[in-house]
């Protein structure tokens, strides 16, 4: 049957070109509409390998790579890669799996070698991303901003404490001779004044970090996901998503199940798959016993940090 397409497909091409030639001439070919999102690479978007003829859609699969009109742009270990695959489930969604670290690592390639990561969209679909460290990256807001002013961010944030030590029991996975928690914690443990040079803890900073976004994007247009919210009510945290993308609310309950061996929500059907879908054996893992007294001091060298970021942000996460 696909041998028998092809030879009609080639056979009514030169046929159909000679007709063509003798009626009337061809109309100007219209220039392509600028996809939003994407009107500062209207150079990069003509030369990108990316023009579907119908040889290449009937092979590659119909629709158009395009930048992304929505970025997760943080933060880590808050709940990025639970949202993401959760938010895949909903038909007008396409995302790409891997992070790009595009604002961050790679923006020297440029926005086409960027928007050929991203998978193929039909007219309707949000193309998005995912990348937890731009929230920390200090240029990654005016390069995104230079991208399309009117990228839509998702922020998922995490009581600062517990995201600290999720990151720290990360690390140690993959680094057994680390020093312990508690000695990192501290610049100097005596006086207990916290090194905020260390990442795990410097991240947890939100209102510091959040400053910098508001330079170039407004409140309205970023996002704030409970990561807390997140494990408790996924349906709940999706819905918000879901408005804030204007999107239909697809994921509700019916999606989830709770997964009481890992903690966290897994999904009962995965995009693509009839079958549950948990996050992988890197998630969920068990964090290792920290000292109480460094917990409370951590607590309470957070707690106006995340005030203000409650006061910046319009919610309470409760974290305390």
């Amino acid at each position: 049957m696909l041998f028998l397409w092809l030879y009609m497909f080639y056979s009514c091409a030169g046929s159909c070109a000679g007709l063509a030639t003798r009626g009337s001439p061809a109309p100007p070919r219209a220039a392509p509409p600028l996809v939003p999102g994407e009107e500062s690479s209207l150079e990069e978007q003509r030369a990108a390998p990316d023009a579907a003829s119908p040889i290449s859609s009937f092979f590659n699969g119909s629709g158009t790579k395009r930048l992304p009109q929505a970025i997760i742009i943080g933060v880590k270990k808050g709940g990025t890669r639970a949202l993401l695959e959760f938010l895949r489930v909903h038909p007008d969604v396409r995302a790409v799996g891997a992070e790009p670290h595009f604002f961050d690592r790679n923006y020297e390639r440029g926005l086409a070698w960027y928007r050929d990561l991203m998978p193929r969209t039909l007219e309707g679909q949000i193309t998005m991303e995912k990348t937890p460290s731009y929230f920390v990256t200090k240029e990654a807001p005016a390069r995104i901003s230079s991208m399309s002013k009117g990228t839509k961010l998702i922020v998922v944030v995490r009581d600062p404490v517990t995201r600290a030590i999720s990151d720290y029991t990360q690390t140690l996975s993959k680094k057994p001779d680390i020093p312990t928690f508690e000695s990192l914690t501290f610049k100097n443990r005596t006086t207990g004044l916290i090194d905020t040079s260390w990442s795990a803890i410097q991240i947890g900073i939100y209102a510091k970090h959040l400053e910098n976004w508001l330079l170039y994007f407004p409140i309205g247009q970023i996002l704030f996901v409970s990561g807390e919210r997140l494990i408790s009510d996924p349906a709940g945290e999706l819905g918000r998503v879901q408005d804030f993308l204007g999107l239909k609310r697809i994921i509700t309950d019916k999606h989830f199940y709770f997964n009481k061996t890992k903690g966290f929500p897994c999904l009962k059907k995965a995009e693509g798959s009839s079958k549950p879908h948990c996050l992988g054996k890197t998630k969920g893992r068990t964090h290792p016993d920290i000292d109480q007294e460094v917990v409370q001091r951590l607590r309470d060298f957070y707690r106006p940090f995340n005030m203000k970021f409650y006061q910046m942000t319009g919610q309470d996460f409760g974290w305390d």
